[in-house]
């Protein structure tokens, strides 16, 4: 086993009872790993917005300020009473962060299995990966060819496993197209490259005409802008062309959800040979997996009766689809890695920047294109 330092700076997040949430680094003590798990020093882990969710949660970016806790920087941000009531369960928690990741397997426990991956470059799983090291399962844990930069392992299990799991869902569901909002970020591009590569139809919703220029050189049919005058009749066009009843929403508050509800209906009357006042009897459904707009989810209720409206998490999907399902999930994104699975970062920071306030506040804009990796 390598001798490890005998700390392991952490990033933290922390609800405070005088209104105020702090963001900020700590030196926890060095985990020290079980039968059954191996170590990482971790090389590369994405800023997602489920990410920013913990980090920041409820509090005012806006108000942030520099703080120093044991010689070691932070910032502090005012949270409304509104805020504090949402994540009182939190209250006084010094919670770690960090969904994913990639590194170096660098001490492993005593299980052929944890043995196994001693040395390897792996992508990780599983919360807490915003330090230097991570200590977890080895089956939390896949390993990557030989040569893989972290960079390009940094990011193999949300996006990729989200944008297949579009496309899982779509197929145990039983439904012929999908519709996607915010279609211009890093899980949008993967899922134009899966649908072209697999002949599915798919709906892209951008919100600038740069990203409708995006979305074609990466081979996309179907781009819709948003701010178009004619949006939702282009968009009632491509469903009924494509019969994409299904759709997914990362942006949660606003309209688009009740739009593109109102779109497929509309499509979907199309098709009706007689008259119901119950509206169409093709289902529907819209899944909200983000919350880029925190706002309410504003629905006019012109899509008749048979519908759906709910959310939809990886972790839950996965549990539902099974092993087998997963597991080829799994094999796709190693075997594409560096073509359909890149993901591609506008800026690199270590632990301690990602905590200066400018720096915090510019990531969580979460513009498109604007995607940060932090090097531990």
């Amino acid at each position: 086993m390598t001798d490890l330092p005998a700390t392991n700076r952490t990033m933290l997040t922390e609800l405070k009872p005088e209104g105020v949430l702090e963001l900020y680094l700590a030196d926890l003590p060095m985990p020290q790993p079980k039968d059954h798990e191996v170590v990482v020093k971790v090389l590369a882990t994405p800023i997602n917005p489920s990410d920013l969710g913990l980090m920041v949660g409820a509090s005012d970016v806006a108000t942030a300020r520099a703080i120093s806790r044991d010689g070691l920087p932070g910032v502090q941000m005012d949270v409304a009473e509104a805020g504090m009531r949402f994540m009182a369960s939190r209250m006084g928690q010094a919670m770690p962060i960090g969904n994913e990741g990639c590194g170096v397997v660098v001490a492993a426990g005593a299980s052929d299995a944890a043995q196994a991956l001693l040395g390897k470059t792996v992508a990780l799983i599983g919360g807490e990966i915003y330090a230097q090291y991570r200590c977890l399962a080895a089956m939390a844990c896949m390993p990557l060819p030989d040569g893989t930069d972290p960079k390009d392992g940094a990011s193999c299990f949300v996006n990729p496993l989200t944008s297949l799991g579009f496309v899982e869902t779509m197929k145990m569901e039983g439904y012929k197209g999908i519709v996607h909002a915010a279609a211009a970020s890093n899980l949008g591009q993967m899922l134009v490259k899966i649908c072209k590569a697999d002949g599915i139809p798919l709906v892209n919703i951008v919100r600038s005409e740069a990203q409708v220029e995006l979305l074609k050189g990466i081979g996309a049919e179907i781009i819709l802008n948003s701010n178009d005058a004619d949006f939702v009749d282009q968009l009632t066009d491509a469903i009924e062309k494509t019969e994409a009843f299904l759709g997914f929403d990362p942006i949660g508050g606003g309209k688009l959800a009740g739009q593109i509800l109102g779109a497929m209906e509309t499509a979907a009357v199309r098709r009706m040979t007689s008259y119901s006042r119950y509206g169409s009897d093709q289902m529907k459904q819209v899944y909200i997996y983000g919350a880029l707009d925190v706002g309410p989810t504003i629905l006019n209720r012109n899509f008749g009766l048979t519908w759906g409206l709910s959310g939809w998490l990886l972790t839950p999907f996965m549990a539902k689809a099974g092993a087998e399902i997963v597991g080829r999930m799994r094999a796709r994104v190693a075997a594409e890695l560096t073509t359909t699975f890149k993901s591609h970062y506008s800026h690199e920071v270590s632990l301690e920047q990602a905590v200066e306030v400018a720096v915090l506040q510019a990531y969580n804009a979460k513009r498109t294109a604007e995607k940060y990796l932090i090097r531990p």
